[in-house]
């Protein structure tokens, strides 16, 4: 049989791929690719835009095509056979891709098209392209002497390897453990759905009692709802050890020497890179000039917010004493009381705004949104369009009648799904001949799925996460740039790229939004004006609680790729525990392993990055404000954002792009404002 991997294919065929065909498909694609360069090369005497990048475009085109979805469906089907092809396939692009960096006449190549006198002639995103490309070759250790770039081969192949097991052990730590409960009365404060589904695990495991999980929707349920403190304890126990030599399944999947190899590598890498550390190597592409700037942002911002924070946890402290005469508060109590405080100050919780937001009516306010924005239109077209799971949707987005982009839409969590929410493309807009190829995203998010008769229902943390992702979709499929490297999401500063989803969380927010986004799954009405009134005004309850830990976070991943392996280095954890004596107003328990599961930066690719969710949020805060002044659905700002910001792609610094759309630099004031921390 043909391997569907080598064909050509508008979609992904996805009931064809099979893991025995991925890594003879790789091996092909990339002996291919590699003698067709080596072709290339041979025969360019004056290298131009034409003869040399448009034909590595069309390379570059053709593989993303086959491995992409290889990867996706890695992460949203996992078995045991796909990932050990994936794994081998990994390996494989990763040599090819470093041999890519290094290859002196390529690089060459390129700077020849840069000192061409025509240069300039190029449209914008063509020179940018170009300029990423000699940056990249740099970063990549072209000019490395022989020894080193062979090092540098290594330390790539092993780091591709390493991140891949870190991730693979949080996926298999995370199904691999749940707590069965037989005690009716330990379900107390549960809410039905949840005891629904628990039954429903149990029945899939042939046990009699309730089973929770440790998937995100019922770990987030448990946590704020359960009344019974030790089952709340058990499940943050397993979650927060998930991955270590800490918990229920001690050593089982534990990434700790994982970390130490992986940071080992990375600083071995910055060092051959002439970098002093990996968060230089890291900043190099980035926004921020500087360490020292990245530091003082977050440490600034620690400062403002720390105050707030230790005056909503003793406010929490107080609540816990005087209504439940409870004086001592774990790590497994906050999230619970947070959630009691939150309902008898605003008379709201998550769970009572659950039955409001029915996922598909959701949807349908989204898409509502991105019309009034945008003047977009979205045709579902899933029944002609093959997907990986049942519960999968297709959308085609069009303006004006006419096709722009399309989208698969995978919202339900589900065994072998990797957790968490994502946005990834799976076709890049880019010129073919006279054509246009158009761009196509993957949206997945892990939502609790519908139950026998009842649909998925949202908390608006939820609904949050959804607009999220749909903002970074759109980045990606809105883009006007032909060019595939700085098309949609590609050649955006990484510390940027969080501009465009974030921005779409404040319409979460507005009052004429959530009117029409809310609607009860029984009765069809909208949220209630008293409900509604108390959500908004709940909007910013323990807002610097929130941000003070991803300000921990932000600063642990920073630092630790700064200080490793140097003498002011403490070790992994007793940096975290330096950092929560820093900024943070609650330590967890000593046995919490939070690093061991944060995948963001030991496996995925906010290494010394993870400072980009508030950098971004800064310029998202500042964006959205042009908006509240002029009118949330003004048609000239949307339209303003949409050509300033989202056709444009990485085709601009990011910079750039801002001050075209604000008039100025982005300033930290609105998101203050934002999150109530202003006084």
């Amino acid at each position: 049989m043909a391997n569907p991997l080598l064909q050509s294919h508008r979609l992904p065929p996805f009931s064809s791929i099979s893991a025995a065909q991925v890594v003879p498909a790789v091996e092909q694609l990339i002996n291919e690719a590699e003698t067709e360069l080596s072709e290339q090369l041979a025969n360019i005497t004056s290298p131009s835009w034409d003869s040399l990048a448009l034909p590595i475009e069309e390379r570059q085109d053709r593989l993303s095509k086959a491995w992409g979805p290889v990867g996706h469906l890695n992460s949203v089907c996992n078995s045991d056979e796909l990932r050990k092809a994936y794994e081998e396939g990994r390996q494989l692009f990763t040599a090819y891709y470093t041999g890519i960096g290094q290859n002196v006449a390529l690089y060459q190549a390129y700077e020849a098209v840069k000192d061409r006198p025509d240069f300039t002639q190029l449209s914008q995103p063509q020179q940018q392209t170009i300029n990423n490309a000699i940056r990249d070759f740099k970063l990549s250790g072209v000019a490395l002497a022989a020894k080193d770039k062979q090092r540098y081969a290594e330390i790539q192949a092993k780091l591709s390897q390493l991140t891949s097991s870190f991730s693979n052990n949080v996926l298999d730590a995370t199904h691999g453990w749940f707590l069965e409960v037989n005690n009716e009365s330990e379900l107390s404060g549960l809410p039905e759905f949840a005891v629904a589904a628990a039954k429903q695990a149990a029945t899939d495991r042939e046990l009699d009692g309730w089973v929770f999980t440790l998937d995100g929707p019922v770990y987030s349920t448990v946590i704020t709802q359960a009344d019974d403190a030790s089952l709340r304890e058990a499940l943050y126990r397993g979650y927060n050890t998930r991955a270590s030599e800490q918990g229920p399944t001690a050593g089982q999947w534990d990434n700790s020497d994982l970390i130490e190899e992986i940071m080992s590598l990375r600083q071995e890498l910055a060092g051959l890179l002439g970098f002093n550390n990996y968060a230089e190597l890291s900043i190099a592409p980035k926004m921020a000039e500087s360490t020292d700037q990245v530091i003082d942002f977050l440490q600034d911002l620690a400062e403002r917010c720390k105050p707030f924070a230790t005056r909503e946890l003793q406010e929490l402290r107080e609540f816990a004493a005087e209504t439940f005469g409870v004086t001592e508060l774990n790590a497994w109590d906050i999230p619970y009381y947070s959630e009691k405080l939150k309902q008898a100050r605003y008379s709201i919780s998550q769970e009572e705004l659950r039955p409001y937001f029915p996922v598909d009516h959701v949807v349908t306010g989204l898409f509502r949104v991105a019309h009034s924005l945008f003047g977009l239109e979205f045709v579902d077209q899933t029944p002609s369009i093959e997907t990986w799971h049942k519960d999968v949707k297709y959308f085609e987005i069009r303006r004006d009648g006419e096709a722009v982009a399309g989208f698969y839409f995978d919202l339900f969590a589900r065994s072998g799904k990797r957790g968490g929410a994502w946005m990834d493309e799976c076709r890049v807009r880019r010129k073919v001949g006279n054509e246009i190829q158009l761009p196509v995203a993957y949206l997945v998010c892990n939502f609790n799925p519908p139950l026998n008769d009842t649909p998925s229902l949202l908390t608006h943390n939820d609904v949050t996460t959804l607009f999220h992702e749909f903002g970074h979709g759109i980045h990606h499929m809105l883009t006007k740039i032909d060019v595939a490297a700085v098309s949609g999401i590609n050649g955006v500063a990484w510390d940027a790229v969080e501009l465009p989803s974030q921005f779409m969380e404040n319409f979460c927010w507005e009052r004429e939004v959530l009117e029409f986004l809310s609607s009860h799954y029984k009765t069809g009405e909208p949220l209630p004006v008293d409900k509604l009134d108390n959500m908004l005004a709940a909007k910013n309850f323990q807002s610097a609680l929130f941000m003070i830990r991803q300000l921990e976070f932000s600063l642990f991943d920073f630092k630790l790729h700064m200080l490793y392996g140097t003498d002011a280095f403490v070790g992994t954890q007793a940096l975290l525990d330096e950092i929560r004596q820093q900024v943070a107003v609650f330590s967890p328990p000593s046995f919490n392993r939070f690093q061991n599961s944060f995948s963001h930066i030991f496996a995925g690719g906010y290494a010394a990055g993870y400072y980009s969710y508030k950098w971004a949020e800064v310029l998202s805060a500042d964006a959205y404000s042009a908006f509240e002044e002029a009118g949330i659905f003004d048609s000239a700002t949307g339209q303003r954002y949409l050509s300033e910001i989202l056709e444009k792609g990485g085709s601009d610094e990011a910079m750039n792009l801002f001050k075209n759309f604000r008039g100025r630099e982005p300033k930290v004031d609105a998101l203050l404002r934002h999150s109530g921390l202003s006084a």
